[in-house]
């Protein structure tokens, strides 16, 4: 067994224009001031950090380490999920998503495609030149218009889909091994990869590739009505990071996990702030525990009602009280009564 690290926050939701929050020196301190010890750094915002400088410097990639470290906290991994859902966009996703994208490649698929793979190839290297052996990351989606088979799907659709998001990520996943990082995809609606089956199924279509790893995030397994603990119990050789985020799930008559086209706030299945949700991390962290994972625990911060800063303040003692320091010996063991082969030998009947 390992003690999970933590806490650690994902900046990306708290990133802004004013004071704290508008360069990473500034949010580093002030999240070292909740209690936090790790930052999870979006790689698309300037603001935190030039991830094509940090992946072809190394010095550059120890100064934004040397920053962090400097307000007293770690960088638990870095971050590529924009990028990599731009690895694979259905077309009727393609204005949507666009805005990942820079400007002079918006309405160019081809190329932003391009671009995308090229941006998560730079998240392992920065990686690797910042130490680190986890990577947070999305997998982008062809099938996903296509989850729920209303018109019928025509025979071999999802295969193709996954045949060619395999494609593409395979030399990406190659790279990640030349580099010591693993890609650890959220698991998450919106993307190919949004459950226990479908990543299955594209572990096989990459050869069980051993850098394609999860991030694992309960919450989105709430809204599934997906059991998060016996996926755990599944897939805990592969989980290689965690976000701490929390979620409810209330179904009526009127509405179920498809949510009927309502908001965030009107939704039967919403993202809460740790501990104002359904998800029973105590389990979780006992089961992480359980399996040795020694990686981040990481907040997420995704709620419709609370205040930012106030889900991050209680975040910060939320994970730490759930972090379990696991023992170095049996609670039992004050009855042992020592080694003996020929003991045991006797007590079996074998003697």
């Amino acid at each position: 067994m390992r003690t999970i690290k933590g806490p650690g926050i994902f900046l990306a939701q708290f990133m802004g224009d004013k004071p704290p929050f508008d360069s990473l020196k500034s949010i580093c301190l002030w999240a070292e001031s909740l209690g936090y010890k790790a930052v999870q750094i979006p790689t698309w915002d300037k603001r935190c950090i030039d991830l094509k400088l940090a992946a072809e410097s190394k010095t550059y990639a120890e100064e934004i380490k040397g920053i962090v470290n400097e307000c007293g906290l770690q960088i638990s991994e870095l971050s590529t999920h924009l990028q990599g859902q731009l690895v694979a966009v259905h077309p009727a996703y393609d204005v949507l998503f666009d805005g990942f994208a820079p400007p002079e490649l918006r309405g160019n698929p081809k190329a932003r495609t391009e671009w995308a793979i090229q941006q998560v190839k730079y998240g392992a290297k920065a990686s690797q030149h910042l130490g680190l052996t986890a990577h947070a990351t999305f997998s982008g989606a062809l099938a996903w218009p296509y989850f729920h088979p209303w018109p019928q799907r025509p025979a071999g659709l999802v295969e193709d889909a996954f045949r060619e998001l395999a494609r593409r990520w395979l030399p990406i996943l190659n790279y990640f091994d030349e580099c010591g990082v693993n890609a650890c995809f959220e698991v998450h609606p919106g993307e190919d990869i949004f459950d226990g089956i479908t990543y299955e199924m594209f572990l096989e279509q990459v050869n069980q590739h051993p850098r394609a790893c999860l991030l694992y995030d309960p919450s989105h397994f709430v809204l599934q009505q997906l059991d998060y603990i016996e996926y755990i119990d599944l897939y805990h050789e592969r989980i290689k990071a965690f976000h701490v985020k929390d979620a409810e799930f209330h179904k009526s008559g009127r509405q179920g996990t498809f949510g009927g086209f309502q908001s965030w706030l009107n939704r039967a299945g919403r993202y809460r702030s740790p501990g104002d949700g359904q998800v029973d991390f105590k389990t979780i962290f006992s089961k992480l525990s359980q399996y040795g994972y020694d990686g981040w625990a990481v907040m997420e911060w995704e709620c419709a009602i609370k205040h930012p800063e106030d889900g991050a303040r209680e975040g910060a003692e939320f994970i730490r009280k759930h972090i379990i320091r696991v023992t170095d010996k049996v609670f039992d063991d004050f009855a042992a009564s020592g080694a003996d082969e020929n003991q045991n030998r006797k007590i079996l009947g074998l003697e």
